[in-house]
Order: structure tokens, then C-alpha cells, then sequence
């Protein structure tokens, strides 16, 4: 009996298609990401040239600052998307959070600091219940998280009719602190990138991941569905509460319907950083650059001294070419692994 060996000509053409796969897999997993860089990049150059002193210290802390609220409700929003899901009752969440914030802060640092605690836990209690509601009824995330938003934006509403309140000053001021020219939104910005280091990382992390990609696979593997989805709603909750907890140290009131201005925003941001809306692909650093894109855009509208109405239309070109862009690089990839 002979034995056939390979031969080296087959096995080179075997190598070079291997490698051509593992480019394309490549291509898939991080066009989108690569795409959103390079419209930040273009977007910073053009304002970079309408305007002075872009490229400094004081113009990121600046642009950090404003776009943090979306960067702590987009990360929420970013686990959620990940898992393959979709969580509309940040907006309620981050308007009752500011709406506690200026009804319920006391006058002391201890008072405030409490008060903030029971925040960022209810906001995490309901993001379970939206979780537990999602599983055991086994009921549409969408539908589920519009009616939460619904009911918490009407008990904002309840609680503080009209814009008010008010926050204690050094509340404010631990929000626009800095620390040898570096302002705290810059340093929570810091922190965010330092967890998703570590969270991407976890069990908890791997497994909303897979999840999102193939969830009957998961459940196979003995991932528990019941047990991720709690824990992603939470999360969600979780960062809604923060962004609502730092908006206050920016506006120094509570807003009953500001948590709106919040919803399809935190899911722009995620998905034009590359984040699946099918779930299971993308990471949080590619929410930063949708975030600060979308910033971005906010600046050039009132550098350029035009309605503020084109901020959204503006914002909804980029999503659309993002979205589109990375289509037709995920088809083109895929053809080349056929």
C-alpha cells in the first residue's frame, strides 16, 4: 500500500489560501472600525481648518466633555448591541437620573454621594427587569425597552415637570475639574477604555459576544441566556445612570425629556463605529470614534453658523454612509472566501 503526499505545489496554494482567508476574515471584522476612523480623521481635519487650536489639550477636554453623556450611554448601549439586542429605556433611564440627581441631593458630600449610589443601582435594577422580562416572556427587546422608556420618562415627569432643581456646587465642580491641564471627562474617558480592557476579556464579556453571534451555539457550550441577559440590560441600566449622574455636573439641573436626545444617538454612535446591529462584532473603542464623530459634527455645525436642524441630518449621512460602506466590504470580503 503507497501513501500520496501532498505536493509542495499543493501545499503552498493551500497556504496562500488560508492566508487570503484569514486577510478576509480580517477585512470583515474591521472595516467598519477602519471606515469610522477615517471619517473622524477627515471630520477633524475640516474643522481643523475652520477654527484655532483644534489640535490641543483644552480643545479635548473641551470636545471629551461633550461628548461623554453619550459615551457612558453608548456603552450601555454597545454591550446590549453586542448581545444582538437593543435598549430604547436609556432615555427614561438618563431623564429620571437627572430628574433624582436635582430633587434628591442633599447638601453634604456624603448626602450626594449616597444619593448617586441608589441612582446607578436603579438604573441597574431596571435594566435587569427589562433583562428578565426579555427571557421569561421571551418578548421583543425593542418593544420591551420602549415601554420601560415610556413608563420612567412619565415618572420623570411626575417627579419634575419643567426643566430644574438644583445640584450642589462641588458636584458641578468634580465634574469640570482638571488635573495639570487633563479634565475629569478626559479621565473618565481613560477609565472607560481601561474596562472595556478588562471586560472584554471576562466570561461575562466572551459570552455576551457569542451569544450575539450564534445563541443556540452558546446554549450549547451550557451558556446560560436567562443569566446574559440579565446582566446586559443591567449593564445598559447600569451606564444609562451613569451619563444621567454626569450630565447634571454639566448642566446643573434635572430635565424630564433630555434622556430622548440620548437614544438613537448612543446607537449611531455604536454602529458607525462598527458595532453589528445583528450582534457579536465590534468592541467599545469603536463607539469612542462613532461618539466623537458625532460631536464632531455638532462642532462643525456652529462653527459653520447654520441651523443646528442640519446636526441631525448631517448625523444620519454618516450613519448611512457607515453603514453602507462597511456592506459593501463585508460582500466584497466574502467573495474573496468563496
Amino acid at each position: 500500500m503507497t501513501m500520496t503526499l501532498p505536493s509542495p505545489a499543493k501545499s503552498v496554494a493551500k497556504r496562500d489560501g488560508d492566508a487570503a482567508r484569514d486577510r478576509s476574515t480580517w477585512l470583515i471584522d474591521r472595516a467598519p472600525f477602519l471606515i469610522a476612523c477615517g471619517m473622524l480623521a477627515v471630520l477633524v481635519a475640516i474643522y481643523g481648518t475652520l477654527r484655532e487650536g483644534v489640535f490641543t489639550f483644552e480643545e479635548l477636554n473641551l470636545d471629551t466633555a461633550a461628548a461623554m453623556t453619550l459615551l457612558l450611554a453608548a456603552t450601555g448601549q454597545t454591550i446590549v448591541l453586542l448581545r444582538g439586542g437593543i435598549d430604547l429605556s436609556i432615555g427614561g433611564m438618563i431623564s429620571l437620573g437627572t430628574v433624582l440627581a436635582a430633587t434628591q441631593f442633599g447638601g453634604s458630600p456624603l448626602q450626594v454621594a449616597f444619593a448617586a449610589l441608589m441612582i446607578a443601582l436603579l438604573g441597574f435594577a431596571i435594566g435587569v427587569c427589562n433583562g428578565l422580562l426579555i427571557s421569561v416572556l421571551r418578548l421583543q427587546p425593542f418593544l420591551v425597552t420602549l415601554a420601560t422608556w415610556s413608563i420612567l420618562s412619565g415618572t420623570a415627569l411626575m417627579i419634575l415637570p419643567t426643566d430644574g432643581g438644583q445640584l450642589p456646587d462641588f458636584w458641578m465642580a468634580f465634574g469640570n475639574a482638571s488635573l495639570l491641564g487633563v479634565s475629569s471627562s478626559v479621565g473618565l474617558l481613560v477609565l472607560l477604555i481601561l474596562f472595556w480592557v478588562w471586560f472584554r476579556g471576562t466570561r461575562l464579556g466572551i459570552e455576551i459576544r457569542a451569544t450575539g453571534s450564534n445563541q443556540r451555539s452558546a446554549e450549547l457550550s451550557g451558556v446560560s441566556i436567562l443569566r446574559i441577559n440579565l446582566l446586559t440590560y443591567g449593564l445598559s441600566g447600569l451606564f444609562a445612570a451613569l451619563a444621567a449622574l454626569y450630565l447634571t455636573t454639566q448642566t446643573g439641573t434635572g430635565s424630564p425629556t433630555i434622556g430622548k436626545d440620548y437614544i438613537l444617538p448612543s446607537v449611531a454612535a455604536a454602529v458607525i463605529g462598527g458595532i453589528s446591529l445583528f450582534g457579536g462584532r465590534g468592541g467599545m473603542i469603536g463607539t469612542i470614534v462613532g461618539a466623537f464623530i458625532l460631536t464632531i459634527i455638532g462642532n462643525l455645525v456652529f462653527v459653520l453658523s447654520v441651523s443646528s436642524y442640519w446636526q441631525p441630518v448631517v448625523s444620519g449621512v454618516i450613519l448611512l454612509i457607515a453603514v453602507l460602506a462597511s456592506s459593501l466590504a463585508e460582500k466584497s470580503a466574502r467573495r474573496s472566501l468563496s
